[in-house]
């Protein structure tokens, strides 16, 4: 099969494309002939070297959508030719690559009316937004949460999710991307390239931090007492509050198929649609990493693999 993979750590220059050899499905797996495969953030962090040791050669990718082409032992509940989406195991890359090897349990039949393409999109971002915002946040109806970086993928699925929700959604945007994020349900835009999102955004209930750095840090003045902010951009720990009545979350993004089934729910009720993409082939995914690591795109970038 053909793949994008690594044999060493380093820049954009290391990611490769070539043959390796297919996968085969263990017990309780199954194997999935890739489609279109998303691109994270934390791809490319896994090719210079941010994560665990690895295993070389190792594919990059997490997310996918593709069809099923072979069953492993005990699989019953899905049948060869099946459209299915997922994520991988946590702790697990590969979906740079025609097929892939995962367990069937963690796996959602894809519907007909979503592309493959959107299906990826919206993979990890939505599991990554209904982890924080429904299952962490615990987010109600009639409060306020300001989202950072709303013009991402799972930034633009939260906004979108906060409004069904019921509550008021404040987010912050490039100027270029204003009409984008409104078009999510954003009830309040801030251009954080000229304004203090500090200054603009008082007393919310909550906020959901995708950006990380300094933002991250600055986010708990905005949150009134008794508040709670979910970080998914600052590592693997959410970092330290400094106000004793303000909650610091970090979210665990579990792999579950009901997560994925209620992305689809969402999707086909209309209340949840798929990111904006830009879509290249595999042999260019070095340069959608170089896109992804500069981190000043809309929506989604995906690499399609047939």
């Amino acid at each position: 099969m053909k793949a994008a993979y690594i044999r060493q750590f380093g820049g954009p220059e290391v990611l490769q494309v070539g043959d390796l050899p297919d996968p085969t499905a263990g017990p309780g797996q199954i194997v999935v002939d890739t489609v279109a495969a998303s691109v994270n953030g934390a791809d490319w962090k896994v090719r210079a070297g941010s994560y665990a040791q690895a295993t070389f050669p190792l594919v990059l990718g997490r997310d996918f959508s593709g069809v099923v082409s072979a069953l492993g032992a005990g699989v019953a509940d899905l049948r060869v030719g099946d459209e299915v989406f997922g994520v991988l195991e946590a702790g697990r890359d590969g979906t740079y690559a025609e097929k892939i090897a995962i367990g069937a349990a963690i796996v959602a039949k894809k519907p007909g009316a979503l592309s493959h393409v959107d299906a990826a999109a919206l993979a990890l971002t939505g599991l990554t937004a209904l982890c924080s915002v429904e299952d962490t946040l615990k987010l109600k109806s009639g409060e306020t949460i300001l989202i950072q970086g709303g013009a991402g993928g799972v930034a633009g699925f939260a906004i979108q999710l906060a409004k069904h929700i019921g509550a008021r959604v404040i987010t912050t945007a490039s100027a270029a991307n204003h009409e984008y994020v409104k078009s999510l349900g954003a009830d309040q835009v801030i251009d954080y390239n000229n304004d203090d999102f500090t200054r603009m955004a008082k007393d919310v209930d909550a906020v959901f931090e995708t950006v990380g750095g300094d933002v991250a840090l600055r986010s708990f003045a905005v949150v009134k007492p008794g508040g709670r902010a979910a970080f998914i951009a600052s590592g693997a720990k959410a970092p330290t509050s400094p106000r004793p009545d303000v909650q610091s979350l970090r979210p665990a993004v579990g792999r579950d198929r009901p997560h994925l089934e209620r992305i689809v729910h969402l999707n086909t009720i209309g209340v949840i649609r798929a990111p904006q993409t830009r879509v290249f082939p595999l042999r260019e995914a070095a340069e959608a990493l170089r896109i992804s690591e500069g981190r000043h795109f809309r929506g989604k970038l995906v690499l399609k693999l047939r």
